[in-house]
């Protein structure tokens, strides 16, 4: 078994389960990785994901071990072909959390680098650990890693391969949460729950504009902004926010209730006013 899958409420835990490997991803796992994610994505019972790893590590990379058995990963220079690791070139409408716990190293890095948020428990290690076997970073690390946390901050961890803790991750931003070990998972799942509480649509949309401003200039980005923007507000989220605002939701700082009940129909795929997703 390469993941095991298990939903709570609206939240869809995905778990790598090769604990003997320090959950080290073959291109089997790699196939699971994709197929789980992109069906989530699909899902419109489901408004997050949480990524972690069995047996106290998160992900130590791709199994080097793999590549003399022919099951090492796929690396191609399409565009369309799954990544590496599977899932590192998706971009989903929804949001997914990485809970780290122990390694989350060469390509383990890359898999939470490829996710919205990470909570990482304080004695968790993140690192570009693959620098001295040279292998490369292949699954966005190279692109992701200095967009969170700044080029030198980014060159020190790319060029020296040193780990650094979940203390000094969440000091330099790379990771959003920190919590005592063993509960990193706890932690993600309360975190997805408060973001499933939320109108989904405009979120959705919210989110989708803050990664493609990335690869576009500044008229163009605020363009696409705005058509996000229309999209939520057409749907009629931005007019039901507004009625239970002026009922008295989240006055003075209160906690505004859910959006909708559990249980209830999540939405689908998010409209953009075009046709896209």
């Amino acid at each position: 078994m390469g993941i095991a899958t298990e939903t709570t409420g609206r939240t869809l835990v995905v778990t790598i389960d090769r604990p003997k490997r320090r959950n080290a991803v073959d291109r089997t796992t790699a196939d699971e990785l994709h197929r789980a994610f992109v069906a989530f994505d699909a899902d419109g019972g489901l408004d997050v994901a949480v990524l972690t790893g069995a047996g106290g590590n998160f992900c130590a990379g791709a199994d080097l071990h793999a590549i003399g058995t022919g099951d090492g990963n796929r690396v191609s220079d399409d565009p369309d072909a799954p990544a590496p690791l599977g899932c590192t070139r998706l971009l989903l409408d929804k949001p997914v959390i990485a809970a780290v716990e122990g390694f989350a190293v060469a390509g383990g890095l890359e898999l939470a680098l490829w996710c919205d948020l990470r909570v990482a428990a304080t004695d968790a290690t993140f690192g570009v650990y693959c620098r001295r076997f040279g292998v490369p970073l292949v699954d966005g690390g190279t692109v992701r890693l200095p967009r969170l946390i700044g080029q030198s901050r980014a060159s020190d961890m790319i060029l020296t391969g040193r780990g650094i803790s979940g203390v000094e991750a969440g000091e330099w931003g790379l990771a959003n949460r920190t919590c005592a070990p063993g509960s990193a998972l706890d932690a993600a799942l309360e975190l997805a729950a408060s973001i499933a509480e939320f109108p989904q649509q405009c979120l959705r949309n919210d989110r989708r504009s803050s990664y493609e401003q990335w690869g576009l200039g500044l008229d163009d980005a605020l363009a696409n902004e705005t058509r996000l923007g229309l999209a939520t507000l057409h749907s009629g989220e931005t007019l039901e926010g507004a009625a239970r605002f002026v009922a008295g939701a989240g006055r003075s700082g209160a906690a505004v209730p859910p959006t909708r009940e559990p249980g209830q129909p999540g939405l689908g795929p998010v409209e953009t006013g075009d046709g896209q997703r």
